[in-house]
């Protein structure tokens, strides 16, 4: 089972949205084969199987060319999911229906929605609506214009978002490449962050250990979008001695132990997945290094949150959650030299590095349950004056 940031930014606002008071059921797909029905911190979870040719998630390695391109024709409009749906919706008898990632669902569950009559509210987590590989990231680049495939298997999204009430996106820049590219003219918007979650907490920065070494951490999948080499790159050129890398994430093995051999540096460590909290716990500084326009990474809120520093790749929505950080760099994505230079930089002024955290302590109020279930609720009620 694939489960990223965006899943887990769902899953805790659907548990914080059950806390206070809402019923809240979730559809979700799973690789079984058969449809199942669970209550998982009082919210009802729904899992259907993928109704498509393999399960695309969490693959060590990628299907031939011929069956990616009929996994997405078949996800253009997927007719078994949309009934699957609209059966659960029969069930359920929901007020909203609020929808995050689509991919293996397909738009038409939108459909099965309005039929119902049902508010229809959508939440922009990735580019699904304009890149069938979601992420409008191609050989290593970020795409300034889609390709014609991309056109084609996207080519119903547009008219289909016509049908939603209200769009919410997770951050500024997400929504703006939508609305440029001609998207819900009509349609009431909200940029509303993601929850940061119970097990976030503000803390204050660690009294220094006297230590003058700087760890600095990476944290998320081991893929080239992710940024990874660019940060391996740069400690091969820093120039002071006093410092460490810890990464921590999965990849593929083969890409993984690629980076391995070619960066065999004893002062970086390789973790594998270790909890979230582990990780703040034995690092000085977060390398935030995407080089996709990522919408927004929880691993720069749960840095600050645990009192780190950062220094943050100037990609996609990164930039809106970086300046709430006290001790903050950033640096052109892919850069490998200027990254370099700003580590080489901390290292001659550790003990500040050593004191990051949330620039003030109200930034994380607004990532807070009560903060981000009250604007998805005003979302939700339609009420124009939030939007």
């Amino acid at each position: 089972m694939f489960f990223g940031g965006a899943e887990k930014s769902v899953t805790l606002l659907a548990e914080a949205l059950a806390r206070t008071g809402d019923q809240v059921s979730v559809i979700t797909l799973h690789p079984g084969s058969e449809e199942t029905v669970e209550e998982l911190n009082c919210v009802r979870v729904y899992r259907l199987p993928l109704d498509n040719n393999y399960w695309p998630w969490g693959r060590d390695t990628k299907p031939n060319p011929s069956a990616r391109l009929l996994w997405h024709v078949r996800d253009f409009w997927n007719g078994k999911a949309a009934n699957r749906v609209g059966r659960i919706l029969d069930i359920e008898r929901p007020d909203v229906v609020h929808t995050n990632c689509l991919g293996g669902l397909s738009v038409s569950i939108w459909r099965e929605a309005k039929k119902r009559n049902i508010r229809l509210v959508h939440t922009l987590r990735d580019y699904h609506l304009l890149c069938p590989r979601t992420a409008l990231f191609r050989n290593g680049s970020n795409c300034e214009r889609r390709c014609f495939m991309c056109k084609v298997l996207t080519i119903n999204r547009k008219p289909a978002s016509r049908q939603l009430d209200a769009v919410a996106s997770n951050s500024d820049y997400v929504l703006k490449e939508h609305t440029r590219r001609g998207f819900f003219k009509r349609t009431p918007l909200a940029v509303i962050y993601n929850v940061a979650g119970g097990d976030i907490k503000h803390d204050t920065p660690a009294l220094s250990d006297g230590s003058d070494i700087l760890v600095f951490g990476f944290i998320g999948g081991i893929t080239p979008e992710k940024g990874v080499e660019v940060v391996l790159k740069a400690t091969a050129t820093i120039v002071n001695s006093n410092w460490s890398l810890k990464i921590a994430g999965a990849g593929s093995t083969l890409y993984v132990e690629h980076l391995q051999r070619s960066f065999p540096d004893p002062r970086i460590e390789w973790l594998g997945f270790v909890p979230a909290n582990e990780f703040y716990r034995t690092t000085d500084v977060t390398v935030v290094s995407s080089v996709w326009a990522e919408p927004l990474p929880r691993t720069l809120i749960e840095t600050f949150a645990a009192g780190n520093s950062a220094i943050c790749a100037r990609s996609g929505g990164i930039p809106e959650i970086a300046s709430l950080g006290k001790v903050v760099e950033t640096y052109p994505a892919k850069d490998a030299e200027t990254l370099a230079r700003i580590m080489d930089n901390a290292l001659t002024n550790v003990e500040m590095w050593k004191r990051g955290g949330f620039k003030d302590s109200s930034a994380l109020d607004v990532f807070s349950e009560a903060s981000i279930t009250s604007q998805y609720r005003a979302v939700y009620r339609g009420d124009q004056n939030v939007l």
